[in-house]
């Protein structure tokens, strides 16, 4: 083989190698932009295409045979659909799980009187809590900490097996039914993280109410808010020690439900 030949079969590998790694790119981009924490506008855009094209790179050997370009013909624009669709979905699953952390920072700030201390938010967007952020931050370093990165790349690995790129979606039903028990399941995890400190301040405001109508001279008014605010305070602290099991399993619960997606 002479060397203009070696050369031409060189290019046409190197851009059969762009192709896959492009390809690969649209499920694992499409679910960086949804999903919570790296799909915020907190990460710029620029670091999600590096860490996409990265993931990419490092998946793509992995993975079954891309399919052959032909153009942007209906076919390949049903595919791309596809995978943008699929990456979507995984990430969006994830992010309900971060939005349960800040339902359950709400309405322990509306418990503890922190419900007027709102901020900017660069995660979410908009201006939220102060607790609904710190609760959000908590789930991030949760996730981080018990390798939900990893699971999250393992669960990718494992969409790519069960429907590879440009093959067709297997049947939702499954995932569509199951879709009102993961709501439920969320929803049922922000209310049980912020139900024991929710009831704590009910029964200290109502504390303070019956000493008001017992001593009104004494003023108990004046103390509530501060003593319920410090009160707070303190219970949120011994709470974030007990968060793990509960988060961990909407983690669970939430890479079970992107796992029906692709089954």
């Amino acid at each position: 083989m002479d060397s203009a030949t070696q050369m031409a079969a060189d290019g046409l590998q190197a851009f059969g190698m762009i192709g896959t790694i492009l390809w690969t790119m649209l499920r694992i981009g499409a679910m960086l932009m949804a999903m919570p924490l790296i799909g915020t506008r907190a990460v710029p855009s620029r670091v999600r295409v590096v860490l996409a094209g990265a993931l990419a790179v490092a998946l793509s050997p992995l993975l079954p045979p891309v399919p052959a370009w032909t153009g942007f013909d209906a076919v390949t624009v049903l595919s791309i659909a596809r995978e943008l669709a699929i990456g979507v979905s995984i990430g969006f699953l994830l992010r309900l799980v971060f939005e349960a952390g800040a339902m359950a920072g709400e309405l322990v700030a509306q418990g503890t009187g922190l419900a007027f201390a709102q901020m900017s938010d660069p995660l979410r967007g908009g201006s939220s809590g102060v607790i609904g952020q710190w609760f959000y931050l908590l789930f991030g370093l949760l996730f981080f900490s018990t390798n939900g990165h990893l699971a999250l790349i393992s669960l990718l690995m494992d969409s790519y097996k069960a429907v590879p790129i440009g093959a067709s979606l297997p049947d939702i039903d499954a995932f569509l039914s199951a879709a009102p028990t993961f709501a439920l399941q969320v929803f049922r995890g922000a209310l049980g993280l912020a139900l024991p400190l929710t009831v704590a301040m009910l029964a200290i405001n109502l504390a303070f109410g019956v000493l008001a109508r017992a001593a009104p001279a004494l003023n108990p008014i004046q103390l509530g808010l501060p003593v319920a605010l410090l009160l707070g305070l303190f219970l949120l602290t011994v709470l974030a020690g007990e968060m793990g099991p509960p988060v961990q399993r909407l983690f669970d619960a939430a890479f079970q439900a992107a796992d029906g997606v692709t089954r």
